[in-house]
């Protein structure tokens, strides 16, 4: 049992790291036609503008207050505020974010298993990724009630701060861990397991999302107008005739003493000229 724990705090983290990063290089390096989202918004529109904006707006805020709430030490913010204020902030924003999150999300699922030409047209990976986000939206609802019972006394996310931090410092401590309740370990493994699927699902998008950033920086785009403020009729000019390629008419004189008294006809030189 301790190896097994071992090697899914300690080990399987940087496999599915691993993969994450390599996959997704391979992918756009080889696959970039199917670096998309695929979306059938032409097949139902009004259900996907609902999901798809409640979702993304839900799981932005999921995952950078994941980011920065689990990655950010405690001596950074403890003279701005304490341990157990960080708790109820999160508990309280989470809690709202997930919320929004997950009806989206649901809306997104049901208009996929139950339209008839969406799902048809579907990938096994496009159900597979949101049945997968979706059970990871309720195993993480379900923390919160324990996340608020922590408040008072949040050794709990300090202990899993700390730990998520020794991922990214290369020194990771599944003993950090051990003893926690149940969902907090589902909903970390299910999270690096989403990681791991990454590249292989169309998740790849969001890489072009936060790409789309370096727009912010790029230089101005010179467009050039097709107005050229030339005078009025100038459309109506008689354009010259263009003159077809190939090699100049040459006039051969008509021999001379001879019945043919007819005018000299142009013929065309054939030959190499130099």
């Amino acid at each position: 049992m301790n190896t097994l724990h071992n090697f899914l705090f300690n080990v399987y983290p940087y496999i599915c790291l691993a993969v994450f990063l390599m996959g997704s290089l391979a992918r756009f390096d080889r696959d970039q036609y199917t670096w998309k989202s695929d979306s059938s918004q032409l097949l139902r529109a009004k259900q996907l503008r609902w999901g798809s904006n409640l979702f993304h707006a839900g799981i932005l805020f999921l995952f950078f207050g994941h980011l920065f709430g689990q990655l950010t030490p405690h001596w950074m913010y403890e003279y701005l505020v304490s341990a157990s204020q960080k708790q109820l902030v999160a508990v309280v924003a989470g809690g709202i974010a997930g919320l929004v999150c997950f009806i989206g999300l649901s809306l997104l699922l049901h208009r996929r298993i139950f339209d008839d030409r969406i799902r048809l047209t579907s990938h096994r990976t496009d159900l597979a990724i949101l049945v997968i986000l979706w059970v990871q939206l309720v195993i993480g609802l379900s923390t919160l009630p324990a996340s608020l019972s922590h408040v008072k006394d949040p050794q709990t996310m300090l202990r899993l701060a700390d730990y998520l931090q020794g991922i990214v410092l290369f020194s990771p401590d599944a003993s950090l861990v051990r003893g926690v309740d149940w969902h907090f370990q589902a909903h970390m493994l299910l999270g690096m397991t989403i990681f791991l699927l990454f590249p292989f699902s169309r998740l790849v998008h969001v890489w072009s999302g936060f790409g789309t950033v370096a727009y912010l920086f790029r230089p101005y785009q010179m467009v050039r107008s097709r107005r050229l403020n030339l005078p009025a009729g100038h459309l109506t000019a008689a354009a010259p005739t263009p003159r077809r390629a190939g090699p100049k008419p040459v006039t051969q004189p008509a021999p001379t003493g001879g019945r043919d008294d007819s005018p000299a006809a142009p013929v065309v030189a054939r030959g190499r000229t130099t």
